[in-house]
């Protein structure tokens, strides 16, 4: 098991959410008319083919794109080549990309090795058979190797299917109902969970379309807050028990909302005063924050892991979930479910061979090159070098990062506090901080960066230093522009 994590200082909380709450209380810093309509211009000009071809998407697909991080204002950007710390677009435009496919590649985008890998079984096997292939095992193998909590994995689709597989299983071992979360997070999007996600305490505000009894047993709690937890375990005892509580262990929103380090073991032991199984959403931080995974830098065992994303290396049917030996027996493919009660999941395309070859060689090569602590370096360089900046123009952002998963919060759209009784005013405050965001989106763009909704970043192995300052001077041309 590998003790080499991206993580090589972890932050001051405390801290963290000082500067936040400075941010908010303080009138939202926006790009100056003129400089963003000049990015925007800017943008229409050299993103031509871009603008023609989302314009004719918007015809056939629901709001134009299929797939939420694709969308950037004031349109989507066409991409049609990735090589690396690199994007291009079909106007031949060269962006820096700190999206990184939303977070699988840690090695950085289209690694060769592992496309060479595909490419070979492609000529060989082809994607997909439906029965069993080699690196069905090597994959589940690799996992189980190196994440402390794992004895056995099945592969799904993705994060979701693993949540659905997850909650699933941990209601038919426990014989209890109630699944906590940690507000703001998301795990998916299935009926169940479709609750407090983006912002704590907003409950059902999002859970358009889903009756409640769909939801009735899903609860949350606020970031950090250790007593509530328990409180609610408590009283759950009462209606139902508690079958798990799921959670992200560096945060909400992949550490937007950053954990006190040692929030995780306080909650592992909640877990077993109340009888309820601890589940982990590793589907960020699993094999990008190290080779263990959060639960190996933060030494916690979970009960049950949910993986997606670098599962698979940046290719399709990326998800799974691992756990011990006597759990995962619940999740018996074939003719092993008849031993007991099974958990029923299922998925034509679930650990097709492309989808576990790409895993495989991603994890080998990860390993081998020491990847984690690569990308991790690069995230640590281009936090404080942001911080730096934001000082030297006394903007109120806030900068930090948890290794390779990198954090800019210039309009705190997330932490925009949630009051019923002035929700008209809430409302109005989220749609202003939200635009605010998307135009420094724009204007990231314009200047040749690809964040995820100008306020994440991951970096890669890819990132050199190079990289990083060329970005950081990016950076540099929009902040200058800023005025409070």
């Amino acid at each position: 098991m590998s003790s080499s994590f991206s993580i090589s200082e972890y932050h001051n909380v405390d801290e963290v959410y000082k500067q936040i709450a400075n941010l908010m209380s303080q009138p939202p810093v926006n790009v100056p008319k003129t400089v963003l309509d000049n990015y925007l211009s800017k943008i229409e000009a050299t993103c031509p083919k871009s603008k023609a071809m989302t314009s004719e998407a918007m015809k056939y697909i629901p709001g134009g794109v299929q797939h939420n991080l694709a969308f950037n204002y004031p349109f989507p950007i066409v991409f049609n080549k990735a090589e690396g710390a690199y994007l291009h677009d079909i106007d031949g435009n060269r962006y820096i990309d700190f999206i990184q496919a939303g977070g699988p590649t840690v090695l950085g985008s289209n690694p060769a090795v592992v496309r060479e890998k595909c490419i070979e079984l492609l000529n060989t096997c082809g994607p997909s058979t439906g029965l069993f292939h080699e690196y069905e095992l090597k994959i589940a193998k690799m996992i189980c190797d190196n994440m402390p909590s794992v004895d056995m994995f099945r592969m799904l689709n993705s994060g979701s299917e693993a949540v659905i597989a997850a909650v699933r299983t941990a209601r038919i071992i426990t014989g209890k109902t109630k699944i906590i979360k940690v507000g703001g997070a998301y795990h998916g999007w299935m009926d169940q969970m479709v609750y407090g996600i983006r912002i704590p305490g907003t409950g059902r505000f999002e859970s358009h379309g889903i009756p409640r009894a769909y939801t009735s047993h899903t609860q949350e709690v606020y970031p950090n807050d250790l007593g509530q937890l328990e409180r609610t375990l408590f009283l759950n005892k009462f209606r139902g028990g508690t079958a798990a509580v799921i959670l992200e262990p560096l945060g909400p929103e992949s550490g937007t909302y950053p954990m006190q380090k040692g929030y995780n073991k306080a909650v592992r032991e909640l877990c077993d005063k109340y009888g309820s199984l601890m589940i982990f959403d590793e589907v960020v931080t699993a094999f990008r924050v190290g080779m263990s995974g959060a639960q190996g830098y933060f030494d916690v065992k979970p009960d049950l892991t949910v993986f997606g994303k670098v599962v698979a290396g940046g290719y399709p049917s990326a998800g799974g979930l691992g756990g011990k030996k006597e759990y995962m027996e619940y999740l018996s493919a074939g003719l092993g479910g008849a031993k007991k009660k099974q958990s029923k999941v299922g998925g034509t395309m679930a650990a097709n061979p492309l989808s576990c070859v790409a895993g495989y060689y991603t994890l080998v090569e990860i390993q081998k090159q020491n990847a984690c602590v690569k990308a991790g370096q690069a995230g640590d360089r281009l936090a404080k070098g942001l911080r730096g900046m934001m000082e030297r123009y006394n903007l109120p952002f806030v900068s930090y990062n948890q290794g390779s998963i990198c954090h800019l919060e210039s309009a705190g759209t997330l932490f925009v506090k949630i009051n019923y009784l002035k929700i008209l005013k809430v409302l109005a405050e989220i749609k202003e901080r939200k635009q605010m965001m998307e135009e420094m989106g724009a204007a990231y763009t314009a200047e040749g960066i690809i964040t995820l909704a100008g306020s994440r970043m991951y970096t890669s192995m890819a990132d050199t230093d190079e990289v990083i300052d060329d970005a950081l001077d990016r950076f540099d041309r929009v902040f200058s522009k800023m005025k409070r």
